[in-house]
């Protein structure tokens, strides 16, 4: 996408991913308040995608404190004009490769069974970087959401050598 700009997200993003994520259904919509603490406290593990001055591109994550290793996503989301360009895997690879996941490695995320882009999103991460992926249950429908939500399946890949991961960045 010519004029596409990847950078950290500022507080003042926050309406418009809201917006984006409102757009991009099955995605969970969080809170403004979350949207905007993940802007201002986790920038380094969020990226926005912005072209023309419109944000067409997100992806929120984290370091969890539980797995210091992994690098967690937590949302992708991409404007319908940005979808079927590699927007998302190059969204992440860019996250990936900033210096605060420079230990990172594995990748971690979470997707429902029936979120068939997600899984090709991963699945296609994992063999470009070529990096193992497991798939498991990490929260259960009955057990974590009390029925009101689909299982969410753990998608984690790795171990990430950062050779083959850079080779594959270009």
């Amino acid at each position: 996408m010519p004029g596409l700009q990847l950078r950290r997200p500022v507080a003042e993003d926050g309406p418009a991913i809201t917006a984006l994520i409102a757009r991009c259904p099955p995605l969970d919509r969080n809170s403004a308040y979350c949207n905007l603490i993940q802007c201002a406290h986790f920038a380094d593990q969020c990226i926005v995608a912005e072209k023309d001055g419109r944000i067409v591109g997100w992806v929120s994550g984290h370091r969890p404190p539980s797995d210091p290793h992994a690098f967690f996503v937590w949302q992708v989301a991409v404007a319908v004009e940005g979808r079927g360009k590699g927007l998302a895997s190059r969204m992440i690879g860019a996250l990936f490769a900033r210096p605060a996941q420079q230990d990172a490695t594995h990748l971690t995320t979470t997707v429902t069974d029936d979120n068939d882009a997600s899984w090709a999103l991963f699945r296609g991460l994992a063999r470009a970087w070529d990096a193992p992926f497991e798939r498991s249950v990490l929260f259960d429908n009955k057990t974590h959401f009390a029925g009101a939500h689909a299982t969410e399946y753990q998608a984690r890949i790795g171990p990430i050598d950062r050779s083959k991961f850079q080779q594959a960045q270009g």
